[in-house]
């Protein structure tokens, strides 16, 4: 499973877009049976080849620990049977998820006796660049196939042979359930140029996700010809309102900063309101001690909690996927929801409080891809908004929003039913 040396990268690349436009119009004929058989096939030979993927696997291990990978990353990397197991186990929730592709709604009469509704369809063909998680390989061409999708993916080199291995099973089971091999193309070097080349295949790509850090999200939303569905930074904040319950105040806070600190969906920037500010700081602060997170405050913060750190005006701009946490006093809801539109990255943002006009008013002028009342931040997720696996979060206001499944890869068109209607 060695890297393949490719002489022409963007002949290369070019020949795995034609054969994913080839094999994305095979997919539109394919029914659920076929794209369920398919995903319960990948799962099985995930399980049994547990052995060999270990073995891929430790190859990409042993180049990590040569090139000075830390610890923390290389256990992202790393397989294990439970993890092979929950990737398995995503096929087949997969599988068990309503299939999009086809469905018809708004179907309604028209005063010409026509019927106007819209159809479901798949967007076409799918390029996904990802860095170091291989599960996103299986995820992706779950999703993918689910929603008539052929994709394209194109993982770190950290994960190359783990890639391969894993590209073999789903090979497979799309040659079990007869469907096209290709309708799942894993890219077959670790040229850093496959990058730029799979970024201009417009003719041939509909869609590109990146799913990584913020450096290859910035270079793949300056170069690339194909629209593209991404969020940048998950700057997500929580208002504690006046009018808020302390006790859920402080459990929802904590769990959105605490629960996991490397995620998009975790909190950033809490925001206080000053009447409930003295209350809601001194009750959290002992708790965030015991995390061992760092408080960075504004001047009015820092009047309340004398100890923690000054915040600068970067702090508010920036996602620290990290121990660390900005707090800002703001006088009200006005302000907060003002602060949120400016600094935010319209990914997620909560407001907690007992006052339902308040809460309406929030949900209605943040805006941002998921606003929420009185909840952690970190249910920002496909498999607890009920989507099954997803893709990604969109924090683009166009096309899709939000964490992105099924029905996001997907797309309308109109279909029109009549009996020989004629326009008069």
């Amino acid at each position: 499973m060695a890297d393949t040396v490719i002489e022409n990268i963007n002949d290369y690349m070019l020949q795995l877009g034609r054969q994913a436009r080839a094999a994305s119009r095979v997919l539109l004929r394919a029914d659920t049976a076929a794209k369920n058989a398919a995903l319960l096939a990948m799962a099985e030979l995930i399980e049994a080849r547990a052995d060999t993927l270990m073995a891929e696997n430790r190859k990409d291990l042993e180049a990590g620990e040569r090139n000075g990978l830390d610890a923390a990353m290389l256990d992202r990397l790393a397989f294990n049977p439970e993890r092979l197991g929950t990737m398995a186990e995503g096929l087949c929730q997969i599988a068990a998820l309503p299939d999009p592709v086809g469905a018809i709604s708004d179907l309604n009469y028209r005063p010409s006796g026509i019927q106007v509704g819209r159809m479901r369809v798949p967007l076409g063909v799918i390029g996904i660049i990802f860095e170091s998680r291989p599960n996103v390989t299986v995820d992706a061409a779950g999703l993918c196939l689910k929603s008539g999708n052929a994709a394209i993916l194109r993982g770190g080199s950290e994960v190359f042979h783990s890639n391969r291995a894993l590209a073999d099973c789903i090979r497979e089971g799309l040659d079990r359930a007869g469907l096209p091999a290709d309708a799942v193309q894993v890219v077959g070097t670790t040229d850093r140029a496959a990058v730029g080349a799979l970024l201009r295949l417009k003719d041939h790509v509909d869609v590109i996700v990146p799913r990584g850090g913020k450096g290859l999200i910035a270079r793949v939303s300056e170069e690339s010809l194909i629209p593209v569905i991404k969020h940048l930074d998950g700057i997500c904040h929580v208002y504690i309102d006046d009018h808020a319950d302390l006790d859920k105040a402080v459990r929802v806070t904590l769990n959105a900063k605490t629960q996991r600190y490397g995620t998009c969906n975790t909190l950033e920037t809490l925001l206080v309101a000053e009447s409930i500010a003295p209350r809601a700081l001194t009750a959290l602060k002992p708790l965030f001690d015991d995390k061992g997170v760092e408080l960075r405050g504004c001047a009015r913060t820092r009047a309340f909690l004398p100890d923690i750190g000054e915040a600068t005006e970067a702090d508010w701009q920036t996602e620290y996927l990290a121990p660390i946490l900005s707090i800002r006093v703001v006088p009200g809801l006005d302000e907060a929801i003002e602060h949120i539109n400016h600094y935010g990255s319209r990914h997620t943002d909560t407001i907690v409080t007992e006052n339902y006009t308040r809460a309406r008013r929030f949900l209605r002028e943040v805006d941002s891809s998921s606003v929420m009342v009185n909840a952690s931040t970190r249910f920002a997720d496909g498999f607890e908004y009920g989507l099954g696996a997803e893709i990604g979060i969109s924090t683009d206001k166009l096309h899709a929003r939000g964490p992105v499944g099924l029905d996001g890869l997907t797309t309308l068109k109109y279909v029109v039913l009549g009996d020989g209607h004629v326009r008069g």
